[in-house]
């Protein structure tokens, strides 16, 4: 949608919205359409060349990435970024699919660990390939090296907004940053 159009359908009263103009519009619309495509694209890769879908894929990412490939499913959940339904239901078609296992945290019977299985191990060592390689076709080599350090600094920041909104978004760390290391301690309600 360009300027002038976006422009007339503003409201002509003021409403105390702090409405996006030129740059920020610009940038906000880029990175909103930029992001659907290249998931879109992403997506289709995957399901083509390995019957994947793109969030079983972030799912393997995550496990494998942790010692032992299994971590809890509450952690899992807010690696991704997921709600705790979201995580349940995903996990339970990826696991009749035989590419992860759910068993109980044995120091704490609420919680469940999740784990890859060698048909998931199998399925990601297959896919990652085709999958790097569509990732650099359609975004890393269409950047230089200084782009792909702004937009990565960019994107923790905004991250980091979003994970700690009561800490500055220009702060360094965030106690919620990152993949945990598999523990069971007592994790209450939002234990899974």
């Amino acid at each position: 949608m360009g300027k002038a159009q976006y422009d007339r359908s503003m409201p002509d009263h003021d409403d105390g919205a702090d409405w996006l103009r030129g740059e920020e519009e610009r940038a906000w619309r880029a990175f909103q359409l930029m992001q659907m495509q290249l998931t879109a694209v992403l997506t289709r890769q995957l399901a083509t060349e390995s019957g994947l879908s793109l969030t079983d894929y972030a799912v393997l990412v995550a496990l494998t990435a942790q010692e032992g490939q299994t971590m809890r499913a509450f952690e899992l959940g807010r690696v991704l970024g997921w709600e705790k339904s979201r995580v349940s239901h995903h996990l339970a078609r990826m696991e009749r699919r035989g590419l992860i296992e759910r068993s109980l945290c044995p120091a704490d019977a609420r919680g469940s660990l999740v784990a890859i299985t060698p048909r998931g191990l199998s399925s990601i060592e297959a896919a990652a390939p085709g999958h790097v390689r569509a990732v650099r076709a359609h975004f890393i080599d269409l950047l230089d090296a200084d782009e792909l350090a702004v937009l990565a600094d960019v994107g923790e920041r905004v991250l980091r907004a979003i994970s700690c909104p009561s800490e500055s978004a220009a702060a360094d760390s965030c106690p919620n940053e990152g993949a945990a290391a598999i523990s069971c301690p007592s994790e209450g309600a939002a234990a899974n």
